[in-house]
């Protein structure tokens, strides 16, 4: 019973984006059920949001700021909450099909992230990259999460993310597709000597472990971002935007 009763709170949990971006994006993707708007709040974003809701036939509620704030757990929602249907996964074939209308085309893995503010600024640098699709595994990861959405400023409206069962047989599929698999590592090919022409997988690990050890095994290439300060690493973010600056540089 208790099982059960903590899947629901998770599943209530999921169920809202919140913030202008956000917001904005979920209704114009046409994802939103309710929106709730703080009572007193007044301007420019007001007038805009509410326009959107009302042609997408979405109907609003004026409440108080407290209860947005309880909604949103405490986070920051600059006066807007948007109720949404669940987040619809993209399937693998879809970013595969995607992949292969371009000449180079980079999909990410993310090997069991688990900060939702990574996850998110990670989709907002996919969309500026034109990153064909993410893909993340079902279990022990961050999946798309109301501060995900937040965090990606609606990013996550625009680039496909399929959720896996397993990650090492989806490795084998793009394998089999005839791309080349990438890990990011401290000893490997610096990222500027980096080949990037092909067709590109990229693995992103964990924001402590890295990438697992069953994974690495089945990656063709390490690259490593070179770095001389005191700090041995990045965070997870920062290290897969370099690296999809690096393959995007390399198209421009």
């Amino acid at each position: 019973m208790k099982k059960q009763k903590q899947f629901k709170e998770e599943t209530e949990n999921t169920d809202i984006v919140y913030g202008v971006h956000a917001v904005t994006e979920s209704l114009q993707a046409n994802t939103g059920n309710k929106l709730y708007i703080q009572d007193d709040l007044r301007g420019k974003n007001v007038d805009k949001i509410k326009a959107l809701a009302a042609d997408k036939k979405v109907s609003i509620s004026w409440t108080p700021k407290k209860t947005l704030s309880d909604m949103t757990n405490g986070a920051v929602h600059q006066g807007f909450v948007l109720r949404v249907s669940e987040f619809a996964y993209a399937e693998l074939d879809f970013i595969l099909k995607k992949a292969e209308q371009e000449d180079n085309p980079l999909i990410l893995i993310l090997d069991g992230l688990t900060d939702p503010h990574n996850f998110g600024s990670i989709l907002r640098t996919a969309d500026a990259t034109k990153v064909c699709g993410v893909i993340i595994p079902k279990h022990r990861a961050v999946g798309v999460t109301p501060v995900v959405a937040k965090t990606s400023t609606g990013a996550v409206e625009h680039v496909p993310i399929a959720r896996v069962t397993n990650l090492s047989q989806t490795l084998d599929k793009l394998k089999e597709q005839g791309f080349w698999i990438f890990g990011t590592d401290m000893n490997g090919t610096p990222s500027h000597k980096w080949n990037t022409a092909g067709k590109l997988a990229l693995i992103i690990g964990n924001e402590g472990k890295g990438i697992s050890q069953n994974i690495k095994k089945q990656v063709d290439e390490m690259i490593t971002i070179p770095m001389d300060g005191h700090v041995q690493s990045l965070n997870a973010s920062v290290a897969a935007a370099v690296l999809m600056y690096e393959v995007f540089r390399n198209k421009l």
